[in-house]
């Protein structure tokens, strides 16, 4: 019997494609401009400290805690409906952050835009599943999605830093109305309605539970950065790892789950979380620091950091591209290994990065970072979802979205924690005598600190802190380099299992007595193969 043919996406597709990205880059967008608006915010609604971090914090802890929720309730309600809907509330409420006139206000704007972003990464990759039923197409599609992400996350200084010297703070919000309004102008005609047949009731205990679960524990990585592993935060810690036993719990005995933990028993897809997750953790922590050294030791303004990261982000959309179409040929564990291991050299590279005159070894090697970044991202992502049954799409992109997350946070706090070590104890007391105990203490905790009291401070020992930064910089990178040469490795043998995306297995990566799988996409029991015409659920919802 004679495969089926699987039916190739149009110019349709490609073109819904295209309005699925814009969301992306958004999203992208709103990671990186707040942080050029904080300056300019803060002289005019005048924050506290804790208010501060709340307003930069709330947005990613709400996007965090949703994003399994509005994965799961696409699958019911409709991945476009709930993308529409979530694309008119990102617009609406930006409006409302964009003319804050409380930090009250702005903090709630910030949290409810967290809500609406939930609902917008998810439904944009499963529907990008459901849109292109061919491998080949979907991963291309999918390295697409993952490098706009990426390339709006760079755009952030440049295009908020415009904005900024134009306008008022609050303009940076504003960048979501346009995109919101072509997107609910447009999704109706270029993009496929899809809802999962028979999803049963949606489990509003496990919504609660999973937010009692995900929420402290995104809260205490975040924290732990910054106050070390106080009571607080080791309180949270307990409490996220509590309720998460209870969601697990809860989850595995209902009949329709809001996360469906079969899809755990698939190799490919739990192998995959778990390389996007690790990889992200030596990304989030390079961010971090490079974007620290690139203003507080190399002297450049936000506008300057984002477009030297330009060349970074160019390499990142070359292998989100290119990863996809080279695992044509060759199986996507090596291609994985491969950009890892370029990634290492880019973590050697940066710890070799000193205070004075650094620039092209950092972009040099953040350049490597990202080509290793953007592999993982398109085709970790492609055999997360692709592992998925069609129904599981949407449940499957909230997984994949949630680990990144995760990842990130982790990096933030693993690396950014280590770094900030190495500077305290090579500062230890060699503050001048005679400093003001509040510029002591700042100068003591962090650069940032030192580089706010500089007139206050002699300008040979405001070197020796640069100096210490970039000993805590390059420490961290030594970490990240160790973590992703063993991730590179781990890559080549959890993956070795899957064959190309053409669909030809591997020679000898299978278990002894297993078949090997015919192509990623395919799924360990938990439902049939993506079927080969646009799917369409009990009530006839497909291209509409």
């Amino acid at each position: 019997m004679s495969a089926p043919t699987v039916r190739s996406a149009g110019a349709r597709e490609w073109g819904g494609l295209a309005v699925l990205s814009l969301p992306t880059v958004l999203l992208g967008l709103d990671v990186t401009v707040l942080y050029l608006a904080l300056p300019s915010l803060a002289e005019e609604l005048r924050p506290s400290s804790t208010e501060t971090l709340w307003i930069m914090d709330a947005y990613g802890f709400l996007i965090a805690g949703f994003l399994i929720t509005m994965g799961t309730l696409g699958d019911r309600i409709g991945r476009r409906k709930l993308l529409m809907i979530g694309a008119a509330a990102f617009g609406a409420v930006s409006v409302v952050a964009a003319y804050s006139d409380s930090t009250a206000l702005l903090i709630a704007a910030r949290a409810a835009l967290g809500i609406a972003g939930a609902t917008l990464m998810p439904s944009t990759l499963a529907l990008i599943t459901n849109m292109f039923a061919a491998p080949r197409q979907r991963s291309l599609a999918i390295g697409v999605w993952a490098t706009c992400f990426a390339l709006g996350m760079a755009l952030g200084p440049v295009v908020g830093g415009v904005m900024l010297d134009h306008f008022w703070w609050g303009s940076a919000f504003l960048l979501a109305v346009p995109v919101a309004l072509v997107l609910l102008v447009a999704a109706p005609v270029l993009i496929p309605e899809y809802r999962a047949p028979h999803s049963g009731r949606f489990d509003l205990l496990g919504v609660v539970l999973s937010l009692c679960a995900i929420l402290p524990l995104i809260y205490a990585v975040k924290r732990v950065a910054k106050e070390g592993p106080e009571a607080p935060t080791l309180l949270a810690a307990g409490a996220g790892l509590l309720f998460a036993v209870l969601f697990v719990r809860r989850q595995g005995r209902l009949a329709n789950p809001l996360l469906d933990l079969r899809l755990f028993t698939d190799r490919t897809f739990s192998a995959a979380l778990g390389v996007l997750l690790v990889g992200l953790v030596g990304v989030g922590g390079a961010m971090l620091l490079i974007t620290q050294q690139l203003q507080l030791v190399e002297g450049l303004t936000p506008v300057e950091s984002g477009l030297w990261m330009g060349p970074p982000a160019l390499m990142m959309l070359v292998a989100a591209i290119g990863a996809p179409v080279v695992a044509r040929r060759v199986p996507p564990g090596i291609v994985v290994a491969a950009t890892l291991a370029l990634s290492t050299l880019g973590y050697v590279l940066l710890t070799q990065v000193d205070a004075t005159g650094g620039l092209a070894l950092i972009v040099s090697g953040f350049g490597l970072v990202y080509l290793g970044l953007g592999a993982v991202a398109a085709l970790g992502t492609d055999l997360v979802v692709g592992a998925a049954p069609p129904e599981k799409a949407g449940s499957a992109s909230a997984m994949s979205e949630t680990v990144q997350e995760l990842g990130l946070a982790l990096g933030v706090a693993v690396l950014g924690s280590l770094a900030t070590a190495v500077y305290r104890a090579e500062v230890g007391d060699e503050i001048p005598a005679g400093t003001p105990a509040e510029a002591a203490e700042a100068a003591g905790d962090s650069l940032a600190g030192a580089s706010s009291w500089a007139d206050r401070m002699p300008a040979d020992w405001l070197d020796r802190a640069e100096e210490a930064a970039t000993s805590g910089l390059n420490t961290a990178m030594l970490a990240a380099a160790i973590g992703t040469l063993l991730l590179a490795v781990l890559s080549a043998v959890v993956l070795r299992h899957i064959g190309t995306i053409d669909g030809t297995a591997p020679e000898s990566g299978a278990e002894s007595g297993a078949e090997a799988e015919p192509e990623p996409g395919v799924g360990s029991g938990l439902g049939p193969a993506p079927p080969t015409t646009p799917p369409r659920d009990a009530e006839g919802l497909g291209h509409s």
